[in-house]
């Protein structure tokens, strides 16, 4: 019996913050593949390699995290003052669905860089030696993020001293402006309330802050499901019970949030939104063996991607932590010592990340008008990536 031999298809892995995914070129993909739809999932999920029951992705990009099963789709941009259109798809490692409810905060770095060396940032806006400024539209949350992409002669700067915590080596440092952050189709709580009771069968009722900010995220205390906030990954991704747990309050919270209609569409939304849990600063010793001392925090926090707990902080959940704590009376507010505050710095597994945030009451809602932080990012390889041709 003949098979159809495999296609290739112009590809850049990179590295963005403490994440990695595959970019394309939106023109670069298969026909059936330039619009949304099946075609499209099925190549990502291809490329990645899933569904994979393993959960290896042996047989292709991903590398078995949430981390790591990311895809990129980039064009010149439709919306006036902007150079990139950035669409992300957050692949699953088992079951066979690519969510586009998010943003990758951490891949936001890539883009810049990969929005430059692909011609979609006009020549005259890139100086010799010196800082580019790429705005990018976020099409999957319809939002405009800045990346401040180190130039030297000419041409993107890749390495450089900055480090990330969870990021083994150094790299120029790309500072990364999150603008408006909050959904501009409802308010940044979507319950109206900073602080919220929700009931959770079978665990109970916690308190809990649901913000969308960056990207939807339901914030619990750690102490109120038996934690502390300085675990590490193996302490909760190696119990079932808790994962499960956690995939419980994530789901009502969705509920609660009004981004699903019914319990039972949380499995095909397991992107957005986010579950963390915080807690007061304390002394703990990182996944690296670095050890952090309650005076360099202002918090802990600890926060899960599909259904696992992160090994460092998302970006958009990093957005969503600096944004919360500008806010007196969120739990990520009162863990940190409460009051106004523009800055946090926050503890998580691989180590601390600093993120600033601007917010602001206005007729008696909040609304925040811009959040940053630094990451990095880099080429990892560039050419085609190959998969078979019915796919």
């Amino acid at each position: 019996m003949p098979h159809t031999p495999q296609i290739k298809i112009p590809a850049t892995y990179m590295r963005g913050g403490t994440s990695k995914g595959v970019f394309f070129r939106l023109a670069d993909l298969p026909e059936k593949a330039q619009t949304p739809g099946p075609a499209r999932d099925n190549m990502l999920l291809r490329v990645i390699g899933s569904p994979d029951p393993y959960q290896k992705q042996t047989d292709g990009m991903g590398g078995a995290t949430s981390s790591t099963s990311k895809t990129v789709i980039l064009s010149k941009s439709t919306q006036p003052d902007h150079d990139v259109d950035y669409l992300f798809g957050q692949v699953s490692i088992d079951k066979p669905f690519v969510d586009w409810s998010g943003n990758c905060g951490n891949l936001t770095a890539a883009v810049g860089a990969f929005a430059i060396n692909s011609g979609f940032v006009a020549k005259d806006r890139i100086p010799e030696n010196g800082t580019a400024v790429v705005r990018i539209w976020q099409a999957n949350i319809h939002k405009t993020i800045i990346a401040n992409v180190p130039i030297t002669n000419g041409e993107v700067q890749e390495t450089g001293d900055f480090e990330l915590d969870g990021v083994t080596f150094p790299a120029a440092e790309v500072q990364v402006e999150f603008m408006d952050p909050a959904d501009g189709e409802g308010s940044m709580f979507p319950t109206g309330n900073l602080v919220d009771e929700l009931e959770v069968p079978g665990v109970g009722t916690l308190k809990a802050t649901m913000i969308n900010a960056g990207i939807p995220t339901v914030f619990i205390n750690a102490a109120e499901v038996g934690y502390k906030g300085s675990e590490l990954q193996d302490d909760i991704n190696s119990d079932p019970k808790a994962l499960t747990m956690f995939e419980t309050i994530r789901a009502y919270g969705a509920l609660k949030m009004g981004l699903i209609q019914n319990i039972e569409e949380a499995e095909s939304r397991q992107h957005t939104p986010k579950v963390a849990i915080v807690a007061p600063p304390a002394d703990y010793t990182s996944s690296s063996g670095k050890k952090i001392a309650a005076g360099d925090i202002d918090v802990l926090v600890r926060a899960l991607s599909m259904g696992k707990l992160h090994h460092a902080m998302m970006g958009t959940a990093a957005v969503s932590i600096a944004t919360a704590a500008a806010i007196p009376g969120t739990l990520v507010n009162l863990a940190a010592g409460g009051g106004d505050r523009t800055s946090v710095t926050f503890g998580h597994p691989s180590g601390t990340l600093q993120v600033g945030a601007e917010a602001k009451e206005v007729n008696g809602q909040w609304t925040a008008t811009k959040a940053i932080m630094s990451r990095s990012a880099r080429i990892l390889m560039e050419g085609w990536v190959r998969i078979p041709g019915e796919a």
